[in-house]
């Protein structure tokens, strides 16, 4: 039997039989906003608390999240403010479109208390994770930043700082091992520091969240986050996953507060440079975006190279006879140590003059791929030939990939928001439960692809080829599919296939 729980905070008995429509210790309504029973607490904050509940409005009655904010003060005007904030951050919250990130589903005050009711993701946090199975060693640490600094970029791309990163908001999704990113501090942070720069003598909540000690740096917790916040926040999530350890726990340096964690790691010489930048505690010297992060993680390998050549072929110069061969312009001698550091500096010019990071052939991505990269979004794949590859739950999002061949390829599950995929061609490929949400298809091949469940919400599908594709119960509007080309044998939403 699962009982109903009081959301009042003040309750001394908060458990309730499932039947009753009002506490039987405090006469508080059980039934909150006409739709959502809480069941059981899962958490407490200084903010309020948050409960697992269930949707009565919906079929099967579904579990959701119920988050509680709870203002103290009884000031009329400065309650209505706080309510005011709460709504205009709430649809911020609403903006936020990723799979995997909850869906904010409902906001509402309900008797003077502030409400978010989320999507429920299972699964363990890393925390969890990391105290279950032991601590992380560098691959997994490297796979971590790979799957999660892109989330993070998302949250950036919408002018939002997520402000308490840390192995406990960050879950490994049960279903599909995916990390999930929770527990944002956009609302609680934002009523706090609004109401008090208003100059008003008691604040909407006397108690907040800005981050949690030894993961957030010094700017966070003087009321001043930044982007580069949440990038050191997401290092000292690192240095849990490799020691198990808080960092606040990490001896520090009591001149800098700098933490003292390489004595406590063994890393790779790339890596290491990298978690050092993240968390400088400087914010000048910290990496100031996620695609700061991501570009020395990728090339991290090669100066590794770099680095060993010129400690195992440090002699190799040119000989005399060497020069004397390269005073002919088409013998011009080049060491391979020079030639990995130039190529190392074309690669990172090419970045910085490009939104998008830097091509790679098919043969690396897929090889990146079965090492366990998922996300690569925001690049240039245009043309590239994916025919048969098996790569589900593949990110491609933002991605530009005009007329790239996926003939007969296993796409399940994966991501093409926003990708520029005009002239590609899909035919026979298995694109089930594929996002193509505000994609441009425009002459795209899906003969004979399999789209069900696929969601095509905001695509582009002009002159899209769709004979003998299985569209069912795709997210795809009949507008769409006057764009496209269908024909007898094509398999329409409805399951069926419409006589011509």
């Amino acid at each position: 039997m699962i009982l109903s729980y009081c959301l009042n905070p003040n309750c001394s008995e908060p458990q309730n039989h499932p039947s009753v429509k009002n506490c039987q210790s405090c006469g508080s309504n059980l039934i909150l906003h006409n739709r959502y029973r809480s069941i059981k607490k899962i958490g407490k904050g200084g903010f309020g608390a948050t409960f697992l509940g269930v949707d009565l409005s919906l079929p099967g009655n579904p579990f959701c999240v119920i988050k509680q904010l709870r203002p103290t003060s009884n000031d009329p005007e400065t309650f209505q403010m706080a309510l005011e904030l709460f709504e205009r951050e709430a649809k911020t919250l609403g903006k936020i479109d990723h799979p995997q990130i909850p869906r904010l589903l409902d906001y509402f005050e309900d008797t003077k208390h502030f409400y978010l009711i989320q999507s429920l993701v299972k699964g363990k946090n890393l925390q969890q994770e990391v105290k279950q199975n032991g601590i992380f060693d560098e691959s997994q640490v490297k796979a971590f930043l790979t799957e999660i600094l892109p989330v993070l970029k998302y949250i950036h791309s919408l002018k939002m700082i997520h402000r308490d990163i840390k192995p406990a908001n960050i879950l490994r999704r049960e279903q599909d091992g995916k990390l999930v990113l929770i527990d944002f501090g956009a609302v609680k942070d934002q009523v706090q520091t609004q109401l008090t720069n208003q100059n008003y003598g008691q604040t909407a909540f006397t108690q907040f969240a800005v981050g949690t000690m030894g993961f957030a740096p010094p700017e966070q917790l003087a009321m001043r986050p930044i982007y580069a916040s949440d990038i050191y926040s997401i290092g000292a999530t690192c240095l849990y996953l490799m020691t198990a350890k808080s960092p606040k726990d990490i001896e520090m340096d009591e001149l800098t507060g700098e933490l003292l964690w390489e004595k406590e790691v063994r890393l790779s010489t790339g890596l290491g440079k990298i978690l050092r930048k993240m968390l400088e505690v400087d914010v000048r010297n910290r990496y100031q975006s996620i695609d700061e992060v991501l570009t020395d993680l990728d090339i991290a390998p090669y100066e590794e190279q770099l680095e060993k050549n010129l400690s195992t072929h440090g002699k190799t110069e040119p000989t005399p006879e060497k020069e004397k061969e390269s005073d002919g312009e088409d013998n011009t001698y080049i060491s391979p140590t020079s030639r990995l550091a130039i190529a190392i500096r074309a690669r990172k010019s090419r970045q910085g003059k490009s939104k998008y990071t830097v091509q790679v052939t098919p043969e690396y991505l897929l090889s990146a791929y079965a090492h366990g990269r998922m996300d690569f979004s925001q690049q240039v794949f245009n043309k590239f030939n994916f025919t048969q590859a098996n790569i589900p739950d593949i990110n491609f999002r933002n991605c530009k990939m005009i007329q790239s061949k996926f003939e007969e390829a296993n796409l399940t599950g994966a991501n093409f928001y926003s990708a520029n995929l005009s002239g590609a061609n899909f035919n026979k490929a298995n694109l089930r439960k594929v996002h193509f949400l505000k994609a441009n298809l425009q002459s795209a091949d899906f003969r004979g692809a399999d789209l069900e469940k696929a969601n095509l919400e905001g695509a582009n599908l002009t002159d899209a080829n769709l004979c003998g594709a299985n569209l069912t119960n795709a997210n795809i509007t009949e507008e769409q599919l006057q764009q496209a080309q269908t024909n007898w044998a094509t398999i329409f939403p409805d399951g069926k296939r419409h006589i011509w």
